[in-house]
């Protein structure tokens, strides 16, 4: 085994999770303030899964013996528009999968890392999982345009409406 090539890989998987984490989380920061409450928390459940897989990949790098590098692969975009978030969204997911895959090649192939080669296809079938809600949530906003969000928004007020007291 090649544990360097791995623990290579394993970093630059946790630089573009940590990446991906900061955007999720920005993008929730948004749609909470605007009241977009399903949306806002599509993209912090899915931060908190990039979290896990971050975990997951660091454990690995210690169990190799490696050295955990905390890096970001980008800076965070800041995207104010509910469509272009979820654009933005599927094309990290899809660039994602491409990404893994070619690193579960390369812990094969080059690594001679099955253990490291399962986890990136583990982490695949979430990153999957992430495009298709994304995907869904992009459809929605197509064919209802506003008032798919105006309804998230209206949703908040009347939970927060029947939270006053009555005087």
């Amino acid at each position: 085994m090649k544990k360097e090539k791995s623990i290579e890989l394993l970093n630059k998987a946790i630089a573009e999770e940590l990446s991906a984490i900061h955007q999720y989380m920005y993008f929730h920061f948004i749609l909470d303030d605007l009241g977009y409450d399903l949306l806002a928390s599509i993209f912090k459940k899915t931060a908190i899964d990039e979290m896990l897989h971050t975990e997951m990949f660091a454990e690995r790098i210690l169990f190799l013996g490696g050295e955990i590098e905390m890096k970001l692969s980008s800076e965070v975009e800041h995207i104010r528009d509910p469509k272009a978030m979820l654009e933005w969204a599927m094309k990290s997911e899809e660039d994602a999968m491409d990404m893994y895959n070619d690193f579960a090649l390369l812990a094969s192939n080059e690594a001679r890392d099955s253990g490291t080669k399962q986890l990136f296809e583990k982490i695949i079938m979430d990153e999957e999982r992430h495009f298709e809600t994304f995907e869904t949530e992009y459809e929605n906003l197509q064919k209802f345009g506003d008032r798919y969000l105006a309804q998230q928004a209206m949703e908040r007020s009347k939970r927060m409406g029947a939270t006053i007291p009555k005087v």
